[in-house]
């Protein structure tokens, strides 16, 4: 049975959570995790970078010398992508479509996957309680300091808190997102997860039906 270690906000550990196999202890593949935030990442491109083609430069209408008789080479346009300042040929173009096809449960079992390995490396840590005494950020610093973590946290809350948003949101190496928006590329990107203690029973409630 997986288990996370449970801490109090003084940073001390006050007892073990066993969490469910069906989502925290599943056999890791690294083929469909990779396959899955590498979907994710595309899916979240957006294109910016966009060229014009010769039709699209603005100019260019007039036949810059007549076809023959010049000796040079005949041109019609001084947009032809052989000029400077003409179009260019097959550039990148914003209508670029980079999305990629993932199977739904492929995407879920790929997160199981993720958090399974978290737990297994003791990355993942549950918080019983944090009462802090002002929404400040040296409080939530203070907390964090207490706590084990390693270099960028991701701290998973049950449900969408604006103070507790307002206390993290200026630290660097930590990202605060609620149970209903944990993503894979969230938890592979973060070396420690934190989760509330709450937060468990609502994650399982949200998948409880595969």
């Amino acid at each position: 049975m997986p288990k996370a270690t449970i801490y109090n906000q003084d940073g001390k550990v006050t007892g073990e959570l066993e969490l469910n196999p069906k989502f925290f202890g599943v056999k890791v593949k690294s083929e469909l995790v990779h396959e899955v935030v590498v979907a994710q990442q595309a899916n979240a491109r957006r294109p910016i970078a966009h060229t014009k083609t010769r039709g699209e430069v603005r100019g260019g209408g007039k036949k810059p010398w007549r076809q023959k008789g010049t000796g040079r080479a005949r041109q019609g346009s001084i947009r032809s992508p052989q000029w400077a300042g003409g179009g260019v040929v097959f550039g990148p173009r914003n209508t670029r479509n980079f999305s990629v096809k993932v199977n739904r449960k492929a995407k879920q079992k790929a997160l199981f996957m993720a958090l399974s390995d978290k737990v297994h490396d003791d990355r993942l840590l549950i918080l019983e309680d944090f009462i802090p005494k002002e929404v400040k950020t040296k409080f939530a610093v203070e907390l964090f300091t207490k706590l084990p973590i390693v270099r960028k946290t991701l701290v998973v809350i049950p449900k969408s808190d604006p103070n507790l948003l307002r206390m993290v949101r200026n630290l660097p190496n930590i990202k605060l997102v609620s149970v209903n928006s944990l993503n894979l590329v969230d938890v592979v990107g973060n070396q420690t997860l934190v989760f509330w203690k709450e937060t468990v029973p609502a994650f399982e409630s949200l998948y409880r039906n595969i």
